[in-house]
């Protein structure tokens, strides 16, 4: 799908200008892999523009400026990885759009030099969105060689028929300029060339939680109930000859039914759980600042507000006995079940004050408020988030480039 920046109403330079490429490549302390350099459908030695930081940063792989500039004049392509972790404005994006998605998301920044390709017609394993911020990009997309591809099924495993696949008429063939935006779904082929000027683009990665993954997650609990069966944990006899497929087709028949059996005892619901589980432990809620929080954890009080950590996945379950787990991303609480309706209350959404968590006795209040807090489950409303300076303003709002 392809969306005009008139259509779309702005551009995209909120997210990332060159001036922050520049200071990313310049001041950062870059390390790889959050860089990668390709020319020609080639990926360059990272040993080409790395070299160590100088007196107390002798860390060989960090990136060299000057390294940078002289493939860029050459006619390389900057591919900054990963900044979804590293630029404040992208985190806060990837963050937010894969809480608005529910599939985990990243964020990758390609810079080319003008008149130049970095890499050769190929298609990625996730979906894909392309934001242009500068310059111009000439596009040809065609049509998949293989659908929805899996994360075990890249391109260059199918090199010959991608090849063959771009020489035919593409379903799309346009130029992006500043603020237009493309959307590809896994397995759609692209290449892209830069026109007369630097040119720069966003590809936000959107990695889709599958019904392969749902398999998988199947399987892994599948090994679990099978090894529980002492028919499937038995040697072959001695002497069997595996090279006649003969002599193992009675135990290789004893086998698919045991798994038969043991699949037909797998809950969907624990197939479903651990496939959140997975899914969860990809993705994050918003940062915490760790001092900050560390010293409002020790002075919370009655009166101190509570909130729901933004984006955090959470899942409070029912009791069993006297205790309650509450899920929070990646990590499980196990908790007195009394606390279940205060953590109800909280969950809700809506700020909290200690004083009203229910069901808890004032001292519980407060011991289950600082718990929350330190194990980054509850955030203080107001309190400046991860990236924010002294006065609240986020710091990329002041810094170079923006």
């Amino acid at each position: 799908m392809l969306s005009r920046a008139a259509d779309l109403g702005g551009d995209f330079t909120d997210l990332l200008t060159l001036a922050d490429v520049d200071e990313l490549l310049s001041t950062r302390g870059l390390r790889t892999p959050f860089l990668r350099i390709a020319k020609d459908g080639a990926v360059v030695d990272p040993g080409r523009f790395t070299s160590s930081g100088g007196a107390g940063a002798e860390i060989a792989d960090q990136v060299s400026s000057d390294s940078v500039l002289r493939l860029f004049a050459e006619g390389s392509t900057v591919v900054l990885q990963g900044l979804h972790r590293l630029w404040p404005p992208l985190i806060e994006f990837a963050d937010q759009l894969a809480a608005d998605l529910g599939h985990p998301t990243q964020v990758n920044a390609y810079v080319t030099p003008p008149s130049s390709r970095g890499f050769s017609p190929h298609y990625d394993v996730h979906d894909v969105f392309v934001l242009q911020v500068a310059g111009e990009k000439h596009w040809t997309i065609h049509s998949p060689v293989l659908t929805d591809p899996l994360r075990t099924q890249p391109w260059a495993d199918r090199a010959a028929e991608v090849a063959a696949a771009a020489r035919r008429p593409p379903v799309i063939d346009t130029v992006l300029r500043p603020g237009d935006a493309l959307y590809l779904p896994r397995g759609y082929l692209h290449a892209a060339t830069a026109l007369g000027e630097i040119s720069a683009h966003l590809t936000i990665g959107v990695h889709p939680v599958t019904r392969w993954g749902a398999l998988e997650s199947a399987l892994d609990l599948l090994r679990v109930a099978a090894a529980d069966d002492p028919e499937l944990r038995r040697s072959l006899p001695l002497g069997t000859d595996l090279a006649d497929p003969d002599s193992a087709a009675d135990d290789v028949a004893a086998v698919l039914a045991g798994l038969h059996a043991a699949l037909d005892r797998i809950d969907p619901g624990q197939v479903a759980d651990r496939l959140r589980a997975r899914a969860w432990s990809q993705v994050r809620p918003q940062p915490v600042t760790p001092l900050a929080t560390s010293a409002a954890a020790a002075a919370l009080g009655p009166d101190s507000v509570l909130q729901l950590r933004p984006r955090l996945r959470v899942q409070l379950r029912p009791a069993v006995g006297d205790r309650v787990a509450l899920v929070a991303g990646r990590r499980t609480l196990d908790l007195p079940a009394a606390r279940r309706p205060a953590l109800a209350a909280l969950l809700a959404g809506a700020p909290v004050a200690v004083r009203d968590l229910p069901g808890l006795a004032a001292g519980e209040q407060l011991e289950l408020a600082r718990q929350l807090v330190v194990e980054a489950v509850a955030v203080l409303p107001g309190s400046p988030p991860a990236g924010a300076g002294q006065d609240g303003v986020r710091a990329w709002d002041a810094g170079p480039g923006s």
